[in-house]
């Protein structure tokens, strides 16, 4: 790396900070995915317990690239751009780990494997926001990033369907009005995280569009 660029921040610290954040967001819905079959032994908080120390790793790494913009005056992709992106993907372990902690105050009788449908989309949504920001570094990028986001929209669109099935399910049964009150709550947290994977794919797609 020359002087310039280290002076200038031409460097890919901002990519590799973002593609890291991605991961960090991935993992939250890999933990939260491992935790759920443990949480049917146990109503402890050590089965999620991984999980505010992702999101705690995941702020740091927010925190860095904040601190990262306020030091160089140029970037590879507008600032704006970054911190967005920062924010967006952050906010979704963040989402994780609430829905962890709704898990943990569950009352008797509610099953975690009752998200199990859910928690698996928020999973596939995180893998492809992953993937789209790893693109972001190809000058090439446009496509690829279209394909993909066109495929979390896809995903999104689908646990929409399921968050109505479930709540119809849920509206139509006899169950404790303790647990339809839990539930509905714990299926629109969830949704809410697959949309917040959404918006930080909205956040890659849109720069894809300035630099294609």
């Amino acid at each position: 790396m020359s002087a310039l660029q280290r002076i200038f921040g031409r460097d890919m610290k901002f990519y590799d900070l973002l593609e890291t954040s991605a991961a960090a967001a991935k993992q939250s819905a890999d933990i939260l995915a491992d935790a759920l079959p443990k949480l049917i032994e146990a109503s402890t908080n050590d089965a999620l317990a991984d999980l505010a120390l992702a999101r705690r790793k995941h702020k740091r790494i927010a925190q860095e690239t904040t601190e990262a913009l306020c030091k160089n005056f140029v970037t590879p992709l507008e600032r704006e751009d970054i911190e967005a992106l920062s924010t967006a993907l952050y906010k979704i372990s963040k989402n994780v780990e609430k829905i962890g902690e709704r898990l943990i105050i569950r009352p008797i009788g509610a099953n975690p494997q009752e998200i199990s449908r859910q928690i698996g989309m928020l999973g596939q949504a995180t893998e492809v926001v992953a993937k789209m920001v790893n693109e972001l570094r190809s000058k090439s990028h446009g496509e690829a990033i279209r394909d993909d986001y066109e495929r979390l929209q896809g995903i999104e669109g689908d646990a929409d369907k399921l968050m109505n099935q479930l709540l119809r399910e849920l509206y139509h049964g006899t169950g404790d009005a303790r647990l339809v009150v839990y539930w509905k709550d714990l299926f629109e947290l969830t949704e809410k995280g697959i949309d917040r994977c959404r918006d930080a794919g909205y956040v890659v797609f849109h720069v894809a569009l300035k630099y294609s």
